[in-house]
This record gives C-alpha cells, structure tokens and sequence, in this order.
C-alpha cells in the first residue's frame, strides 16, 4: 500500500466535493424551478429530520401524518432536537421559536396543494409509495417537484403511476437527516434537467453535500455497503465471531463495524417472525428477542448506558451454524474480505454508468458512511492498495461467490495499469442524451 501525505489526501477530498456539484451536459442556463414552499409526507424520524433541514434555511414546511398521535411526536421530537442544539450554544431559543414557526402539520393530505417540492419520506413498501404518488400526480400543481425519501427502491416504477415523470426524482437523505450531511440526488430515466439542478442546488441551500446518482437497486452507497454486509455475514456464517470482525473494520477507520451498525438499527428491520433474512445467526436472535441496542441484547450484550460487550449467546449460535470451533482469522484478512468487495461494486458502478465519476463515489462514502478520511475515500484507498491486490482477492472470492466476480474494469487495470480515481465510463444521461 503506497504511503500519502495528509495535504495530498484533502487536496484530493476538496476538488472531489467541487466536482460532485458539476452536472456534464447540462446547460448552465437551464431554468431552475422556484421551491419557497415544501411539503413533507410522514413526520417520523427520517420526514423529522428532513423538515428541520428547511426549516433552518427559512423554507416553510407542510408535515403530512395519517395520525393526531404520530404528529404530535414527530413535532416533540423536531423540539427536542433543537432544543439541545441551542442548549449547547449552537443558535438561540428564540431561533428554536422561529424554526417550529417555520413547520405546521396536518391530517390533511390535501394540504400539501401549493407547495413546490413534496418529499415523500414513509417506510419502505413500493405499494405504498405508488398510491402516494399516484396522489400527488393529480393533487400537486403543474411544476411542483415530486420526490421520494427511498433508499433503494425502483424510482422509475414509481414515477410510471403519475403521468408528469419528468418531475419525479429521488432525494435520499441519509439518517439522522438533521444532522447527516449527504444526500443522494437519484435521477430517473426520464426526470427533468430542471428538476436535477433545483434539487442539487436546493441540496446546497439546505447545508447537504449532494451527489448525482442513477437508478439501481440500493442506488450507489447502499449498492456498495451490501456488499461488506454480505461478506460480513459469510464470514460469520463460517465460525468469525462478530466482534471480531466488527474489530478489524473498526482498526480500518470506521466507528463501527457490521454487526455493531446492525445491532443500532435493530437486527428485526427486514424481519418477520418464522421468516429468514438470509443470515440464521441474525434470525435465532431475533426469535429469542434480542433485536438490537433497543432491546439491550443482540449480536452484543449491552448495559443500562448502551455499553457492547461480547454475547455468550451469539457464540453459541455462531459454533451451532457454522458446525464447529470459532474460526481464527487476522484483521488483514477480514478487512480485504470484507472492503475489497465494495471497490469491485464500485467499479460495476461506474460501468453500469450510476455515478458521474469515480470520485463521486467517494464524496458518498465519505459523507454518508464514514468512510475514514485519512484513507481518502474507497476509490482513493483502491489507488493505495493497487488492482492487482484487489483483483487476487476477488478472484478468491468470485470463485465462491458471484456477486464477487471481478469488475472487466479491474482486470484491465490490473493487466495495463492505472487509476481507480480516473476511471471514465461517460457518466450519467441527461435528458437530452437519452
């Protein structure tokens, strides 16, 4: 791995965000679409957050909920927040009044008539998202910009149940969405130029680092992060214990490994009692109960302050289903295993043409993953490493696992030479290019 200089990596950090702004082949003076105004669809933890983003830029905002209950605390939790920020000096109480000013919530769908931009940020369901939106189409005036919150589903399926696709786009905001400061701008097959530079450009406004990405399962980032998941769960599947392998990614950079992110979110997300998730470590601890830090058990053992400590009963489970001992492997080894993978998905990335350009990968990681700086983001550390490190251990693990079959990109940079970070496959269509 080759050595660089700190001033070299944030050199290269400050002109990758620069460049994420720039939007090729579209005009400059494309129109923007004036949003004064927004409403937002769910006023739960993630429609929370993304409201507190406007209301801090002095944009009103329209919170939509199906109940008195549901609104009540989603406004109580907005205040809460803003209310320790100015308990810790970071603007004053009267700014808190005029941000919750700044929001008023309502039953009534229709209440969102009016308003420019309407993000809908509700739970993962396709069905739902469609009867949303199929809404919107005739409730919204001409011009208003659609978007959806969603993290991984088919954009352009939803955008087909409204009869004015050129206004739908994604807008996913990373959680918490107050605080976080990514936001993955998803261009459909066949949203607006328009619409793609107000959004990117509001992004900017509301304090975001916004990046530019094309529809795929999972979009870029979480495209990426399964992967690692992926890997992750094989190595638990034969006999890793998690801490181990939440040790050598947290040695790697990251604040927390798999497992460790796992049990914050809760291990019962994607879950249902009798069902599988794939992983039957992750699926035996939910039958038992143990969901995660909300239930003070999961893949760890946590105390009353949210403390992990190794579970006895996760190793249990790890030796029944992995049929033995626990298996023995170096910190190298499972950081190859498990981050090597997500430089090959990136490489299909830029073939399948979602991201602009490799460094917009970058920016991702960075912003919405915590990525570790100093290692420059996953393009940047692949330079490092170099292919032909990285093409030895996919050809490893492609040779059990599919999804790990080496990028046709990897192999010519392995063979020919050359650099992750220049990688250049034409980027994203515009509207004029399709």
């Amino acid at each position: 791995m080759s050595d660089v200089s700190v001033p070299e990596v944030e050199a290269y950090i400050a002109e990758a965000t620069r460049s994420a702004w720039e939007v090729p082949g579209v005009l400059r003076d494309t129109p923007r679409r004036p949003v004064a105004g927004v409403g937002i669809i769910g006023a739960g933890t993630m429609g929370g957050g993304i409201a507190m983003n406007f209301a801090a830029a002095g944009i009103p905002v329209t919170l939509v909920e199906t109940s008195q209950d549901a609104l009540d605390r989603g406004f109580g939790r907005i205040r809460a927040n803003y209310q320790r920020s100015a308990d810790k000096g970071r603007f004053s109480h009267e700014e808190v009044e005029a941000r919750i000013a700044r929001l008023s919530g309502t039953l009534d769908f229709n209440a969102l008539a009016g308003n420019d931009l309407v993000i809908e940020a509700v739970f993962e369901d396709m069905r739902v998202k469609k009867d949303i939106f199929a809404r919107l189409e005739t409730l919204m005036q001409p011009g208003a910009i659609l978007a959806t919150n969603t993290s991984a589903l088919d954009i352009d399926e939803i955008a087909a149940v409204t009869a004015r696709p050129g206004d739908v786009i994604g807008l996913h905001f990373f959680s918490p969405a107050n605080v976080m400061k990514l936001v993955e701008v998803v261009r459909g097959e066949r949203t607006s130029d328009d619409v793609v530079v107000t959004t990117m450009e509001l992004a900017r406004r509301i304090g975001k680092v916004a990046v530019l990405v094309g529809v795929c399962p999972g979009f870029v980032g979480n495209r990426i992060l399964r992967r690692r998941q992926e890997q992750a769960n094989r190595l638990l599947a034969a006999g890793v214990m998690p801490w181990t392998i939440d040790t050598a990614i947290t040695g790697f950079g990251f604040r927390m490994g798999p497992f460790q992110m796992t049990d914050l979110a809760g291990l019962d997300i994607g879950w249902s009692r009798g069902g599988s998730t794939g992983n039957p470590v992750r699926d035996a601890l939910c039958e038992m109960g143990r969901r995660g830090q909300k239930t003070n058990a999961g893949f760890y053992d946590y105390d009353e302050d949210r403390r992990p400590a190794p579970s006895e009963v996760t190793e249990r489970l790890v030796r029944e289903f992995s049929g033995g001992q626990a298996a023995a492997m170096g910190d190298d080894e499972i950081v190859e295993t498990c981050i090597f993978p997500m430089i090959n998905e990136a490489v299909k990335v830029l073939e399948d043409n979602k991201a602009q350009r490799a460094s917009d990968i970058d920016v991702i990681w960075l912003n919405g993953y915590g990525w570790p700086r100093e290692k420059g983001g996953l393009m940047y550390f692949a330079d490092m490493v170099g292919a032909p490190a990285v093409l030895a251990r996919m050809e490893r693990l492609g040779a059990e696992d599919p999804s790990c079959t080496p990028a046709r990109a990897l192999r010519t940079l392995a063979a020919g030479g050359g650099r992750f970070t220049e990688l250049d496959f034409g980027g994203l269509k515009t509207g004029r290019e399709r």
